[in-house]
């Protein structure tokens, strides 16, 4: 039998005793080393004044997406004149504003609608002053939630930070993917990550029979349990560990009420789905759909992109609603920029700045949200943005999740008028 007390923390998180996960989520439990069970086991302990049943999705889609052929400007004569071959023909739109002359791509019918149903709303002309046509600076920027530093914690992160302590950040928030995106990472609430449920478990069992005995001793109740003594902060680390990996992929494996399409972000949804029903005590979920970097033959891929987003959200609510959870979920979609107003001699569109955001749950305003930029009063070809991205993030912070936007944004923005009432 090993000696249990001759570990230290260092040749703990050196042992391969570990979770199968991305980095960012082990320091969720090793940092937790004076619970065991608490949060993991129910609801997030209650925070006055903050409706903890509430949740938050976020849909991420990574590219910059095409916000023109998105939703289409077929009332402004420019649109045409600038992407003779690309521009969306005005018969085959789904309006939303005949008046205004906008319209959805075709591809988006589900999302359509969802918008007739009352539980989508389309922001335009989203963006930030001096915007910035880097994929992975411009991420930062709507990460961070800062136009100024893009370094530091996340906005969703500095969010949860504000209402939680060491006490009950372990489910707090869960990223569906690689990595853990910089928006979800603050200095106490870090995401637990994973790609595929199997893959959010125990694995020092797969490494060599010596770990599996130990990992099973440590899950003993005989195990010492002190507060100085090491093997008591690995036993609490590990029970900790596995009793959220197996309420996470005992919640992801239920069978949906619904059925969902075939593609990766429906896939993802449909894990979040069942984890929203099984009431894990988490706030926010976050998701994403990438290739929106469309610079060659875009129109192809454009469509297949976008009837995977509407059709992966509404097979979503449908979901929710059909496990009476749809009153509790926000979904916020966006890309870290559009593109440029004219389309490019490769038969696509290179980066640009404002662009489309999406909010879906019967909490949001229907419809079309503010007004489309202009296609004449450009910015060196490129749109200008009519609402700040951080207006919507403090609506939602404020409005809908209960939590003060300026301790994630670093100061108060105006809310923009996303949300009913």
């Amino acid at each position: 039998m090993p000696d249990l007390s001759a570990y230290t923390r260092r040749q703990f998180l050196r042992s391969g005793l570990a979770m199968v996960s991305t980095v960012a989520s082990v320091p969720v439990f090793l940092s937790r080393s004076s619970y065991v069970m608490a949060d993991t086991a129910g609801p997030l302990p209650s925070n006055p004044g903050i409706p903890e049943d509430r949740v938050m999705v976020v849909v991420q889609l990574s590219g910059g997406n095409d916000g023109l052929n998105t939703v289409v400007p077929f009332g402004l004569d420019n649109y045409y004149k600038n992407r003779s071959n690309l521009a969306v023909r005005q018969n085959d739109l789904l309006k939303l504003d005949a008046n205004a002359g906008i319209g959805l791509h075709p591809s988006l019918a589900p999302l359509h609608d969802m918008i007739g149903e009352g539980l989508a709303g389309v922001v335009q002309g989203v963006g930030y002053p001096n915007p910035i046509r880097s994929h992975f600076a411009s991420m930062d920027v709507w990460h961070t939630g800062d136009t100024l530093s893009s370094k530091g914690h996340g906005w969703i992160g500095k969010a949860m930070d504000s209402t939680h302590d060491q006490a009950d950040t372990a489910l707090a928030c869960i990223s569906l993917g690689s990595e853990a995106p910089l928006a979800t990472q603050g200095k106490l609430v870090k995401p637990v990550t994973f790609d595929r449920p199997e893959m959010f478990r125990w694995a020092g069992r797969d490494l060599h029979p010596a770990m599996s005995e130990s990992y099973d001793q440590l899950n003993t109740p005989s195990t010492p349990l002190t507060d100085n003594d090491p093997a008591g902060f690995i036993l609490r680390t590990a029970m900790d560990a596995q009793v959220a990996s197996d309420r996470v992929r005992k919640a992801v494996n239920q069978q949906s009420n619904t059925s969902f399409p075939g593609n990766g972000l429906a896939r993802q949804l449909k894990m979040v789905a069942n984890m929203i029903r099984a009431e894990l005590p988490t706030r926010v979920y976050y998701v994403a759909l990438g290739g929106f970097d469309t610079h060659a033959n875009q129109a192809g891929q454009h469509a297949r992109l976008l009837e995977e987003f509407a059709t992966a959200m509404s097979a979503f609510y449908r979901e929710l609603k059909a496990t009476g959870h749809q009153e509790r979920v926000l979904t916020v979609a966006f890309s870290e920029f559009g593109r440029r107003v004219q389309q490019n001699a490769s038969g696509g569109t290179d980066h640009g700045t404002a662009g489309p955001m999406f909010l879906f749950g019967p909490q949001v305003s229907p419809g079309l949200i503010g007004e489309h930029p202009s296609l004449t009063d450009l910015d060196d070809g490129d749109l200008i943005h009519r609402i700040d991205f951080r207006s919507v993030y403090a609506s939602v912070l404020d409005n809908w999740m209960k939590i003060d936007s300026a301790a994630a944004l670093g100061k108060p923005f105006d809310h923009a008028n996303v949300l009913r009432g």
